[in-house]
């Protein structure tokens, strides 16, 4: 998929407020500092689409963008360790639940995990929580220019082999790099993939 067009539709505070869902839209939600803005700026080969920060959570609200005007990306709030206060955890962690349950045109969920770390259980206990709810989504490990393939590997099969313990399929998975511009076209191929199968 070539990225003709990407622009900034709006910020929404509850899944009330969103855009009308009128075509399908994939979400990308991870750890706070897990590279998700570099992600979304690599994919879009947009600078400055999605905010970059060195201060985890800077994310949110539901960002919506529109994509080659047929499709929306949208930008959620990261869940873990952001330096902000419960009552506001609490209230993201309502926001983003409400979001995914509730959203009618979410055609899949990109859940973005640092490659160079072991399965983590909040990553995990998240990932359950989608399946659980029949939620679709896909595992985006991130950051991989930080490790050797070798390494990559290991780790991404550790995260297959902990999932199995619980899953009887697993979901797919994209391996990629913001830095060295990598695994960002298989992921639109597979968003466009997707579009095609929904426009039937």
């Amino acid at each position: 998929m070539q990225i003709k067009s990407a622009e900034f539709v709006k910020s929404s505070p509850h899944v009330a407020d969103c855009p009308d869902p009128t075509i399908p839209e994939y979400a990308f939600i991870g750890r706070s500092n897990v590279g998700k803005s570099s992600l979304i700026n690599h994919m879009t080969n947009r600078k400055k689409l999605a905010k970059t920060s060195s201060t985890p959570g800077k994310t949110q609200l539901i960002n919506h963008f529109l994509i080659n005007e047929n499709w929306y990306l949208v930008d959620l709030p990261g869940y873990g360790w952001a330096q902000t206060s419960k009552v506001n955890k609490a209230a993201w962690k309502k926001m983003i639940n409400s979001y995914l349950e509730e959203r009618q045109n979410l055609a899949c969920v990109f859940v973005l995990v640092d490659s160079r770390h072991e399965p983590q259980k909040i990553d995990l206990e998240f990932m359950e929580w989608l399946g659980e709810n029949g939620i679709p989504f896909s595992i985006v490990f991130t950051k991989a220019d930080k490790l050797g393939k070798t390494q990559i590997q290991s780790n991404v099969a550790s995260y297959k082999k902990e999932m199995r313990k619980t899953w009887e399929e697993l979901p797919p998975t994209f391996i990629t790099s913001s830095v060295e511009r990598v695994g960002g076209e298989e992921i639109l191929d597979f968003i466009d993939r997707i579009n095609a199968e929904i426009a039937g």
